[in-house]
């Protein structure tokens, strides 16, 4: 485990790139903030008083670290002006009047909501991703990201995935030691075109990520047609469209599907269930087909195999947001900045 963290580490660490990070009143945080400083993981700016961020972490050093109060500094009105620009027309569901009546009403806002100031600070270009929700929601992090950042070209679903990291050991269906596990924690019963997006995200996050050549299996109860909920739930056909969608927006890509777990992961049967298939028996990128089979698969893997599960990585937005869970430690905080900035360009 240890060895494939510090991959991620050291690989961020050459790309010298400016994440921001807007909890300052969150010590793991703050602590957090000086540390992937001193590793040198990448350049920090972290938002908040100074002064009141250093009187409640007095023992940190933040020197290195570029701390921004939005209140003072000299950007927010041009910030202000860019969620103007971007929420023109939008109208708000609950009181029927625009999102923002000008730009001072946006600057209002922003100054109450420092995950969509940090937003702004990456859409501006002034910094290269973003870390947030130690204590703040999945929710209050990513709608910042759908409203202003947007999704890449040819993506059009904010997914989730997470880095499987295998215990030390020999691991015989997984001899590189790590694999990539979607959507966990997002979309809840993605559609055949979600799906797809889903798996080619995925696919990036284990080469940029992960350090892996992607193969990647589209999972179901069912291998290359061998079970059917035709009549009921539909959900091997979805897969199956799913694989179908996916190969034709990335016929580069190294993927294929319906599969079973096991035909997907184990050589003898992948050989006896697929036999002419490049993914069956083989494949390191495992997309589920909604949240209940993901988020149970993670944590049989975690628990029972006792993989480190890294992340969840969100993946699909035109630059990197990435959500902390709020029971995180000052490491999660850290190792979620390598990620960030690993995704950046």
């Amino acid at each position: 485990m240890a060895g494939v963290l510090e991959n991620i580490k050291k690989r961020a660490s050459l790309k010298n790139k400016n994440i921001v990070l807007p909890e300052g009143e969150d010590s793991r945080v703050v602590v957090a903030a000086a540390q992937a400083v001193k590793e040198g993981l990448a350049k920090v700016t972290l938002l908040g008083n100074p002064e009141e961020i250093a009187k409640a972490n007095p023992t940190v050093d933040l020197s290195g670290v570029n701390v921004i109060d939005p209140v003072t500094y000299a950007k927010t009105d041009d910030y202000a002006a860019i969620l103007f620009e971007a929420r023109k027309g939008k109208i708000n569901k609950k009181t029927g009047l625009p999102e923002y009546a000008d730009i001072p009403a946006a600057r209002a806002s922003i100054l109450k909501d420092y995950t969509m100031y940090a937003a702004l600070m990456l859409k501006a270009g002034d910094v290269d991703g973003l870390v947030s929700g130690a204590c703040h929601s999945t929710a209050n992090t990513l709608r910042p990201g759908l409203q202003v950042i947007k999704t890449m070209p040819g993506i059009n679903t904010v997914s989730s995935s997470f880095v499987m990291i295998a215990p030390e050991g020999y691991n015989e269906y997984i001899p590189d030691g790590v694999a990539v596990f979607a959507d966990c924690a997002i979309n809840i019963e993605p559609d055949a075109q979600q799906l797809a997006d889903i798996a080619i995200s995925s696919a990036e996050t284990a080469k940029s990520i992960a350090g892996l050549e992607p193969r990647v299996a589209m999972l179901s109860f069912s291998t290359k047609g061998s079970g059917n909920d035709d009549k009921f739930f539909k959900s091997v056909p979805k897969m199956q469209e799913a694989t179908a969608i996916a190969k034709a927006q990335a016929p580069d890509l190294i993927l294929d599907g319906e599969f079973q777990f096991d035909a997907a992961v184990a050589p003898e049967v992948g050989k006896l269930k697929a036999p002419d298939s490049k993914v069956a028996g083989n494949a390191n990128v495992f997309v589920f087909p909604n949240i209940n089979a993901g988020n149970i698969g993670y944590k049989i893997a975690q628990r029972f195999g006792k993989f480190l599960a890294l992340g969840p990585i969100c993946q699909g937005f035109a630059k990197p947001i990435n959500d902390l869970s709020r029971g995180c430690s000052v490491e999660d905080v850290i190792a979620v900045i390598a990620i960030t900035a690993l995704q950046a360009e």
